[in-house]
């Protein structure tokens, strides 16, 4: 498809896009990250696109903290492919190519120019209910923080010679309003699993694998509408484990240099805890999972390492439950008992 590649670095009050044609970059100014800039930015882009005989525009943004989703919902209303790559895919492609500069009109030109290059897949918008779902958590998260937050200070204030005596109430005070708009939050994350079935239907399945549970499934399930979308649903589980961070990074040179393998840790840093959590509460019991890590650790994996690769087998179990929407089976995971 011929496409007009456009590069987009955003802030939390503008971004600056740029286009990269003919071996060329251009770059196309400063807008600012509202609606009506977008339609602005929108009739350039369109205007570039008829005259010079473009299918469509290419929108390359690196995520934001998510202040690039504003924009990223416009675009999609206009038809335009979008692709939100990996930052650090990006400035190890900018490395490699020789680019060393490092300004925000530089960095549009460079996402412009590995729009044109590298011909990154598209990606799908996500289902509104994901997208609902995905705030309900993130605010969820941001909840729990602050009371582990406000329970810390009384202790750095025992320490205050002046420390008004008032203060452990309103430490109190607050502490039990976060914990009350924290409940709120689960329990309409709660109901909106269950008034959109789909999701139910992802959560059902999910939770019958072991050790992951009602807390890990949520998160994990827009982890893997995002994998979806972004791969057209395409990509295997291995990629899939790339995107948690624990996919093995071995470390070799020659004959003599020979480092322990570790994990990459270049993914999801919450999802990565989830699983990690979640590997260690799925040995208790018995269970394909528990049988799982026995024939780790049996065929000499040590006990450190094994909860790291018994993660990242609930990883390759949750993307195949996803991607196939079949129940869990373990008759089908369990291993073949030899006669």
């Amino acid at each position: 498809m011929n496409v007009l590649p456009v590069g987009v670095d955003m802030s939390k009050a503008t971004f600056q896009a740029a286009i990269w044609r003919s071996s060329a970059g251009q770059t196309l100014g400063e807008y600012g990250n509202r609606r009506p800039d977008f339609e602005t930015f929108a009739t350039r882009g369109h205007q570039i696109q008829q005259e010079e005989g473009y299918e469509t525009v290419h929108l390359v943004v690196e995520p934001t903290g998510g202040y690039e989703q504003g924009l990223v919902a416009f675009a999609y209303d206009q038809g335009w492919r979008i692709s939100l790559p990996n930052p650090r895919h990006v400035r190890e492609w900018a490395k490699a190519s020789g680019r060393r500069a490092k300004t925000d009109a530089q960095d549009t030109l460079l996402l412009a120019h590995f729009a044109a290059e590298r011909q990154q897949p598209a990606q799908q918008p996500l289902p509104c209910e994901v997208r609902e779902l995905d705030s309900l958590l993130k605010r969820r998260d941001a909840l729990e923080a602050m009371p582990r937050q406000e329970r810390n200070r009384p202790e750095a204030y025992q320490h205050h010679p002046h420390a008004h005596p008032g203060l452990a109430g309103s430490f109190e005070r607050l502490i039990t309003t976060l914990e009350e708009e924290l409940r709120t939050v689960q329990d309409e994350i709660e109901r909106h699993v269950q008034r959109h079935s789909p999701i139910a239907a992802h959560v059902g399945r999910l939770t019958q694998i072991p050790g992951i549970g009602p807390r890990t499934v949520p998160p994990l399930l827009v982890l893997l509408f995002r994998w979806h979308a972004l791969t057209g649903g395409r990509r295997s589980a291995k990629r899939f484990i790339a995107l948690t961070g624990l996919d093995p990074q071995p470390f070799q040179s020659g004959a003599s240099v020979h480092k322990r393998t570790t994990i990459s840790r270049l993914g999801d840093r919450a999802m990565r805890r989830r699983l990690s959590m979640a590997a260690l509460g799925g040995l208790r019991g018995t269970n394909p999972f528990r049988d799982f890590y026995d024939r780790l650790v049996g065929r000499g994996k040590p006990k450190k390492v094994a909860p790291i690769a018994a993660a990242r087998k609930l990883a390759t179990w949750a993307w195949a439950v996803f991607a196939s929407e079949t129940d869990f089976d373990p008759a089908r995971v369990a291993p073949a008992v030899s006669s």
